[in-house]
């Protein structure tokens, strides 16, 4: 008996070193490889806007700062905003990248809200841009919302009248509104009384180059006189005052569908 357990205490001693040395042997694991590191497909694209009363920079409420008008009238400026929604900008191949959930509310007196940031934007050169002034039928009629289109930014009427497309307050000697005002709040979303205008200034022969290094920057110049000539030219002392849908609204809407051009793209 003394001899068997003296056999199986050799015996487990050898099994033991014998493991042993198999695990000192055992080649080490592979360390684990990384996973494969996609590369980015998209980019950005800064849009810019600078507000502008003809040749001039646009400054607000001062009196003695004063700009005139294609009739002669002279006025200053208290507010200057207005949506652009539905961005679309189309590459060197004719495909076209839409920007969703496109509503932006450009509000002159908040200089954080004059440059649009568009993200994931596909790789390319661009050579074109269209939006929307305005907002569309579609978000006009889907009651209560947030961001750009909340309510509280003092852009919509009632839900039967819908979204002030744009929006443009100031004193003029020549007005015969109470105090002198200017008042000019365009809306209006169906039929006879839509003032919606889609719109593309020219890129001319530059282009917007999205790419890993490049963020450009579409530099677009916004005239407030267009509001006011072209192709009807507006008389304060008769036209001081628009704040509902009508004739009157479709005539400013008509002549500030062309108030926008591209100055410069930065790349």
């Amino acid at each position: 008996m003394k001899n068997i357990f003296k056999f199986t205490a050799i015996a487990l001693i050898a099994l033991t070193l014998t493991n042993c040395k198999k695990d000192k042997d055992k080649d080490p694991e592979p360390a684990p490889m990384p996973a494969p590191i996609t590369p980015a497909t998209t980019g950005s694209l800064n849009i810019e806007f600078e507000a502008m009363v003809g040749d001039s920079a646009l400054e607000f409420g001062t009196a003695n700062t004063t700009y005139t008008n294609q009739a002669g009238n002279t006025f200053n400026v208290s507010m200057y905003k207005y949506y652009i929604s539905n961005i679309k900008v189309t590459k060197m191949d004719n495909s076209v990248w839409t920007e969703s959930n496109s509503y932006h509310l450009i509000d002159h007196s908040n200089a954080s809200s004059t440059i649009i940031t568009l993200a994931n934007v596909p790789f390319a050169n661009y050579k074109a841009i269209e939006f929307m002034i305005g907002v569309d039928s579609a978000r006009n009629n889907s009651g209560a919302q947030t961001g750009a289109l909340d309510v509280s930014n003092g852009m919509f009427w009632s839900w039967s009248s819908g979204y002030i497309m744009a929006k443009f307050e100031g004193t003029s000697p020549q007005s015969a509104a109470a105090g002198q005002n200017l008042k000019f709040h365009i809306g209006g979303f169906g039929g006879a009384n839509k003032t919606m205008k889609i719109v593309s200034p020219s890129f001319g022969t530059e282009t917007a180059n999205v790419s890993s290094s490049i963020t450009p920057t579409i530099h677009l110049k916004s005239d407030l006189l267009e509001w006011f000539k072209t192709p009807t030219n507006t008389d304060f002392s008769t036209t001081h005052t628009v704040h509902m849908p009508g004739t009157a609204a479709n005539t400013v809407a008509s002549n500030y569908a062309d108030m926008f051009t591209v100055e410069h793209i930065h790349n």
